[in-house]
């Protein structure tokens, strides 16, 4: 009997990445593979592979469950509502009860290092989608992405331009890992499932200072690069005076503050022992999408 893996969020960054790696995977088939996104139009090119694609609407159940009909394995992705407090944990809360309708075997989640004492403004979106993994009697993996190294790109352009890297993290630690790194890790963990319920953190192989992640950059690009650390308040400031969204606002002075608190802080192997491979270093990350840093 054939596996059928779906994806939700197919057509974001890291939806898409990882049906790549299971479409470069020669032990899966095109056709065991389910792309879903609210707009299967996006997700033609993947059909074009033999791919089948389907409707998710995380705000539709009923769309929910018809999707999942027959899927053994489902990767659910996280969504991007953040603008809305508690309008994500309750489409991840559909998702759930429409994978136990359905008859989905096996869920896997994106989630977030140590959600039950983040001070991350959307930590709690996280918990409360695990719980309700834990609660719904599927056999779980749940994969705790640590910050992306490609969440530097939202404000290392700019420092770089004016020099001076502003935040409040005061030499806190940060074990990044790469967006791609998260989605081979992914894609490895739905074809080759952990034994049993399975809680799994990935993080980079070493953490960084902002210090130090500054050191790195400014060396690559040959431009000075000073970290200035202000308090959350003098943070948020220069966020609005930019025009940040005020939940934007919100998500970078508490991520900052998460990283000061140390709440990032672990370095684990559970990356490698799902790929077999070390993750990339920020170095050699950086290296390879030095065009981005302008």
């Amino acid at each position: 009997m054939m596996t059928k893996l779906l994806v939700t969020g197919a057509s974001g960054q890291l939806g898409s990445a990882v049906l790549a790696n299971l479409l470069a995977n020669d032990g899966v088939a095109a056709d065991q593979i389910v792309a879903a996104s609210r707009n299967p139009a996006k997700l033609a090119d993947l059909a074009g592979k033999g791919v089948e694609t389907r409707a998710a609407d995380f705000d539709d159940p009923a769309s929910l469950e018809a999707a999942f009909a027959g899927i053994d394995r489902l990767l659910l992705i996280s969504t991007d509502e953040l603008a809305v407090p508690g309008k994500r944990l309750a489409q991840h809360k559909a998702a759930v009860a429409a994978a136990v309708k359905a008859g989905v075997k096996h869920i896997f989640y994106t989630s977030m290092p140590n959600p039950d004492k983040s001070l991350i403004s959307f930590a709690p979106d996280h918990l409360g989608t695990e719980e309700a993994i834990k609660a719904s009697g599927l056999r779980y993996t749940i994969l705790r992405n640590s910050w992306y190294t490609d969440n530097h790109f939202m404000g290392l352009p700019h420092a770089l331009e004016v020099g001076s890297w502003y935040t409040s993290q005061a030499g806190g630690r940060l074990p990044n890992i790469s967006r791609a790194d998260c989605a081979a890790a992914a894609a490895a963990a739905l074809v080759s499932p952990p034994e049993g319920n399975a809680l799994l953190t990935l993080t980079g192989a070493q953490s960084l200072t902002a210090e130090e992640i500054a050191e790195i950059v400014s060396n690559l690009t040959g431009k000075p690069l000073a970290v200035v650390q202000v308090s959350d308040e003098q943070l948020a400031g220069g966020l609005r005076g930019a025009g940040m969204p005020e939940f934007v606002v919100q998500l970078v002075v508490t991520a900052d503050a998460n990283i000061r608190a140390g709440n990032f802080d672990m370095v684990t192997d559970d990356f490698e022992s799902l790929t077999g491979r070390k993750p990339q270093t920020v170095a050699d990350f950086f290296a390879a999408h030095k065009a981005a840093l302008g």
